[in-house]
């Protein structure tokens, strides 16, 4: 299979968001990619699973590493609709993964060069490459509109756990 650009693989990661809130879940996701192919996808399932784990990252990460048989996620590409947080930035640096690209930047919350920069940090045993803003508008219109929906629902509960504690999105990111 012929590599695909860090667009194409956005793009499918962001179509893979859109099944998200079909479980009230915020619609993000993520696919895992090595050596020019998609090994694994997760989408957020917190909601779903009752999970405060279950984010996009961590989700695409089990699968990869069952479809590997190992952890060591070496030569392999994460590519997500958002800023990971600090828990799925530092899930990607135990994971050894080679890169990183996402969509939309979190700068409430993301761990990939806004608020933290595990990937990139020196002081840790492994750093990833990191690109941003891939499709972020995109990315970040499907954010607005779920958490506008929720707002106009009522449904204060999800919209405070929102990226960004649900505020206004703006240049693809979270502001």
């Amino acid at each position: 299979m012929a590599q695909l650009t860090d667009r194409l693989w956005m793009q499918r990661a962001i179509d893979e968001a859109r099944l998200a809130p079909d479980h009230d879940d915020v619609p993000i996701a993520a696919l895992v990619v090595c050596e020019g192919r998609e090994i694994a996808r997760g989408r957020n399932r917190r909601e779903r699973d009752v999970d405060p784990t279950a984010h996009a990252e961590l989700v695409a990460l089990r699968a990869a590493a069952a479809a590997l048989g190992t952890w060591r996620l070496e030569g392999c590409t994460l590519y997500v609709t958002l800023e990971p947080c600090a828990m799925c930035a530092g899930a990607l640096v135990l994971a050894r993964l080679d890169a990183l690209v996402f969509a939309a930047t979190d700068p409430k919350a993301g761990a990939a060069g806004s608020l933290y920069d595990l990937p990139r940090d020196q002081r840790l045993n492994h750093q990833v490459a990191v690109s941003d803003g891939v499709l972020a508008e995109e990315a970040g219109d499907l954010l607005r509109t779920f958490f506008r929906a929720r707002r106009r629902s009522g449904d204060t509960e999800t919209t405070a756990d929102a990226p960004g504690a649900a505020a206004t999105l703006a240049g693809g990111g979270v502001a």
